[in-house]
């Protein structure tokens, strides 16, 4: 998603959510003075190698842990959103890729991250104080933002880790994009939150990014290059 695609999506986001713009780029800019400080950043050329042509994409909804046991995913690239990386663990699974803005179970994605995965670290007005703390602990981190990209920070398009994740897989080149654990109904997955112990009845911010991230889905799906579609486990 060029900037120029992305730009009325997040003008209608700051607006409705109540966002900074200037925090945003205030955070974009502190992301990149920490990758540059801890020299343990990585461009998308050098992700790009590690997606393939198929790529699933796991959401925290609450028909994750199902779709974990239901079916095998050993013939893709397989990239987490955030909290989704507990889930996997669990599961005796390792992420290639984890999207996250740093709100999901630390200490998971520093697991993964130290056995292998790469990190895509988002920056946004309300996570400052995290990337100061976290981004040091990481390596193999690629950056990205939501207002205009910088160097090393980019800005692929998507809002929230799930969708951001599937518009990372579209630009790195996967043609098939599986999406899973992308519910989108009144229950949020225990793995959303880390103080969340069990699925939740959705509250009214969330339910606000779910349609916004169903509504960058349909746009990814009409106008990417990668065949998009979800993977629900049997009720």
């Amino acid at each position: 998603m060029r900037w120029e695609d992305w730009k009325p999506f997040y003008e209608r986001i700051v607006r409705e959510m109540g966002y900074s713009v200037e925090e945003d780029r205030k955070s974009a800019e502190l992301l990149r003075a920490l990758l540059l400080e801890g020299d343990e950043y990585i461009l998308r050329e050098e992700l790009a190698t590690v997606v393939g042509r198929k790529a699933y994409v796991f959401g925290a909804g609450p028909s994750l842990g199902l779709a974990l046991e239901e079916f095998d995913f050993s013939d893709g690239t397989l990239i987490t959103a955030d909290g989704a990386t507990t889930a996997l663990l669990d599961a005796g699974l390792l992420p290639d890729v984890i999207v996250t803005d740093l709100d999901g179970r630390i200490p998971d994605i520093k697991l993964a991250n130290d056995k292998g995965a790469f990190l895509v670290v988002h920056a946004h007005g309300d996570n400052v104080e995290k990337m100061g703390v976290y981004v040091p602990m990481f390596s193999r981190i690629l950056g990205t933002c939501q207002t205009e990209p910088l160097d090393i920070v980019y800005n692929f398009g998507g809002f929230t880790d799930g969708d951001r994740a599937a518009f990372l897989a579209e630009e790195l080149g996967a043609r098939e994009i599986v999406l899973v654990g992308f519910d989108f109904g009144d229950t949020v997955g225990r793995w959303s939150k880390p103080g969340l112990r069990e699925h939740a009845r959705v509250w009214e911010s969330k339910r606000k990014k779910f349609e916004f991230a169903k509504e960058l889905l349909e746009w990814l799906e009409k106008n990417g290059r990668a065949k998009v579609e979800y993977l629900r486990p049997d009720p």
